[in-house]
């Protein structure tokens, strides 16, 4: 009789923790918790690996381990206040701070063609304020998205004309907007910001043939880049394998799949990195993948892809579920981004695509990209608690969790009192 009912109640048990799950995934605060737990679990993985990655450069530059560390943690300080109040401003607020956000990105961008402005490796594009920096192209990431979902959202009727999508979105918005980026020379982030504009225009609708009219002249001025400039033709030839010299171009490359390599399957345990000493230069920025699947081997490295690939889940989810057109096509924006440029970083850690100079978003060092991600995805919170109902539970919780404070702090005075 054991032997019989055993296994139906193990099944039994099984169907009831699945109903389970998706009546937690039925919630209308589930997209929202969703949101909210990726990205507090991507920000302080982030955090750990800077710490671990950066502890040696840090010594070697102030005889302390957290030179690196510190900052960082500020700047993810600074992002989740960002975060929350990106997430509290209401959708038709972020309608209406579309165009001026990206107004203002622009004129940070040509900021750094003014005696602020700062170079690193041939690229212009940095503003240094003393001893803080600010990639203003991280803004204008952000503006391309709000922008594009507000202009697509008004001119939705008429998407069938490529007139309408060309004006005023495309120009002057968008190339006025990777202009100012071209012009300092950073090729990597004109890349993410084509792909933010696809995500873009994909969500609204526009027809793909003219994504391949549009892939034409974009194509033609990336092979422009690369071949007008001895620095990327030598990135490139490093990834096609003709140029192997661990001491010049290929220092990068070939010690990050060295210290991937090393980690092997299970890896040499966090802070144990070897290629952080000295070999992999700048570990804990574009190459910080390199150091989690060295330190932390293929449970590392897996963890982060089931981040970024939940983070996308659940944009694709806000995305479904939503029947506001603004709100589904910055979601998809802001998407685009944050996947893409993982992909992009994690490639070229693992050799798939050439070095193009991204960091790896939520993760790698540095504060520019960090707070505007952070505030990117308050503005996908925002949008999550506008879903049915969410807001209502949002509030009903928030209510439950006072009155148990307050019996809490009740009972805490009495106990002082006898």
């Amino acid at each position: 009789m054991t032997s019989t009912t055993a296994p139906a109640r193990r099944q039994a048990g099984g169907a009831s923790r699945l109903r389970v799950w998706g009546e937690r995934l039925d919630s209308p605060v589930a997209t929202y918790y969703l949101l909210l737990s990726l990205t507090a679990a991507l920000v302080v993985f982030g955090l750990i690996m800077v710490l671990s990655a950066s502890a040696i450069v840090s010594l070697d530059r102030t005889r302390s381990a957290y030179t690196i560390f510190l900052p960082q943690a500020v700047y993810a300080a600074v992002g989740a206040v960002a975060l929350l109040v990106a997430s509290r401003i209401p959708v038709l607020g972020w309608k209406r701070l579309a165009v001026p956000v990206l107004v203002l990105g622009i004129g940070l961008q040509l900021l750094v063609f003014t005696p602020l402005g700062d170079a690193f490796q041939g690229n212009r594009n940095w503003i240094r304020l003393g001893p803080v920096s600010l990639q203003p192209s991280e803004v204008l990431k952000v503006g391309l998205v709000l922008a594009g979902g507000a202009v697509l959202a008004r001119k939705r009727r008429h998407l069938s004309s490529f007139t309408h999508v060309l004006v005023p979105y495309l120009v002057p918005m968008v190339a006025t907007a990777v202009a100012a980026v071209i012009l300092g020379h950073d090729l990597g982030t004109v890349m993410v910001m084509g792909a933010i504009v696809a995500g873009v225009l994909f969500a609204a609708g526009i027809p793909l043939r003219w994504f391949a009219i549009a892939a034409v002249p974009f194509i033609g001025m990336v092979v422009a880049f690369v071949v007008t400039s001895p620095n990327r033709l030598g990135r490139f030839d490093v990834w096609l394998g003709r140029d192997t010299d661990e001491w010049g171009a290929a220092r990068q490359p070939l010690h990050g799949r060295y210290a991937l390599a090393d980690g092997g399957w299970l890896g040499l345990g966090l802070g144990q990195s070897r290629e952080k000493w000295g070999l992999l230069s700048e570990p804990h920025n574009d190459f910080i993948f390199a150091i989690i699947g060295e330190e932390l081997g293929l449970p590392g490295s897996l963890a982060i892809l089931l981040l970024f690939g939940g983070l996308a889940l659940t944009c694709y989810r806000l995305v479904s579920r939503s029947d506001d057109f603004f709100v589904r096509v910055v979601t998809a924006g802001i998407m685009t981004w944050i996947i893409v440029q993982a992909g992009v970083n994690i490639g070229a850690v693992i050799g798939l695509l050439p070095v193009i100079g991204v960091p790896l978003p939520l993760v790698s060092s540095g504060g520019s990209s960090l707070i505007t991600t952070m505030g990117a995805l308050g503005i996908l919170l925002s949008f999550a608690r506008h879903e049915p109902g969410c807001a209502d539970a949002l509030r009903a919780r928030s209510s439950s969790l006072r009155r148990s404070m307050a019996v809490v702090s009740g009972a805490v005075r009495r106990g002082r009192a006898s």
